[in-house]
């Protein structure tokens, strides 16, 4: 049902590195074996920043599904796909473009902070001042219930709503919509038809949350009715038309953060990544030049961990003993840098030692991502089609 699907995305980058893995895959793993799920390339997204030099869009795709793949993400379990290859993305987009008020697109706390962030192109376009609409269209295109994010994504989630109610405002309000939800109260059969009703009145008189939490799961158990007639329910229990689009919640995420080996954001632009696939020398070699506490300039001089970019990934890497070792060790200048960064050596190549090796197959056969993605291309096509049968029924374009 996708009353509890999972959608996210992310822009084709090329191999992936750790703050990936930590960040966002390890949520997807997580998340995989709990909800029905869809991860897509958001190939399109990355020319709304990048479109005077978008590189090899198709090549970076793949190599970042390799490491999806190698990271856990299981298509059996998920299914994983390419933006631009479900065109209907492109055509909810535009309907929503209709509708979408210019004031709400310019107040996106982000469009101004990238602007200034990225200060060497001209963003003066549509298609970047558009591209939280597209985001909307992603996410509401499927129906998702849940998009995993961070706090800082919330206000994208926020408009997306915001788009989605719109919508059911404008287009929800059927001839003979009061008639049609209330027959199909009736088809519910009496006992639950009452808790309905008694629940929608809590809601609606009172702003019950909970009461509306109760009707939502009263409506999803329901076998004996159409799909219609449960989108009618859902939107006349809120005091609306027929729910056409689902308003998404943002689910918040807990994920490690991994600074990269000079204490900031890791990035490749930076230079300070260790990649999914880095060969275990190329790996042991970072993490033994990083750098250090600039107090300790000899073997005997006391550090101060906090000081230093190596305790920020022993955060991650290493159990409460280990920290102590290391807070000790450092203060009394008894273990040395090297020493420190030793247990860190092995704990990053334990990591990322079945990653390289699940990646391996896919290296060698290209074909398995190929056909990982047509079927989840093909499987995202047949949901999004769904949605645009009905929003263009809702606008007055079905043609048929």
């Amino acid at each position: 049902m996708y009353e509890t699907r999972v959608l996210s995305g992310m822009r084709p980058t090329g191999a992936l590195h750790l703050g990936h893995y930590h960040g966002v895959l390890k949520n997807w793993v997580r998340l995989q074996a709990e909800y029905p799920c869809l991860f897509f390339v958001a190939d399109w997204h990355a020319l709304t920043t990048d479109y005077e030099r978008p590189g090899d869009v198709p090549k970076n795709a793949r190599e970042m599904v390799v490491d999806w793949l190698a990271a856990g993400v299981d298509p059996n379990q998920a299914t994983l796909f390419v933006q631009s290859q479900v065109p209907e993305h492109a055509e909810l987009h535009l309907l929503l473009s209709m509708i979408a008020p210019l004031g709400w697109l310019e107040r996106v706390p982000t469009w101004k902070d990238q602007q200034e962030k990225l200060a060497d192109r001209d963003l003066s376009t549509y298609g970047f001042l558009g591209y939280p609409l597209l985001q909307a269209a992603d996410i509401l295109i499927y129906r998702a219930r849940y998009v995993p994010v961070g706090e800082d994504q919330v206000p994208h989630i926020e408009f997306t709503r915001e788009i989605a109610r719109r919508f059911n405002h404008l287009y929800g309000r059927e001839p003979g919509f009061e008639e049609k939800a209330k027959a199909a109260v009736k088809r519910m059969g009496s006992k639950k038809a009452r808790l309905f009703n008694e629940l929608r009145r809590k809601f609606l008189e009172a702003g019950d949350a909970e009461a509306r939490a109760r009707a939502h799961a009263l409506l999803a158990e329901q076998q004996n009715l159409s799909r219609g007639d449960r989108e009618r329910l859902y939107g006349w229990l809120e005091g609306g038309g027929r729910r056409i689009l689902v308003e998404p919640e943002a689910l918040l995420t807990e994920a490690a953060r991994l600074p990269g080996l000079d204490g900031q954001k890791m990035s490749k632009s930076y230079g300070n990544a260790i990649e999914l696939r880095e060969p275990a020398d190329s790996v042991a070699k970072k993490i033994r030049t990083m750098p250090t506490d600039p107090a300790r300039v000899k073997r005997n001089d006391p550090g101060n961990p906090e000081r230093c970019p190596v305790w920020e990934l022993h955060k991650v890497y290493s159990d409460e003993a280990r920290r102590a070792w290391v807070r000790e060790g450092c203060t009394s200048a008894g273990i040395g840098c090297l020493e420190c960064k030793q247990p860190l050596v092995e704990a990053v190549l334990a990591e990322l030692a079945p990653i390289r090796e699940r990646a391996q197959a896919y290296l060698d056969d290209p074909t398995l991502v190929r056909n990982v993605l047509a079927d989840g291309c093909e499987r995202a096509r047949e949901l999004a089609a769904e949605t645009m049968r009905d929003v263009r029924e809702a606008m007055g374009l079905g043609y048929d």
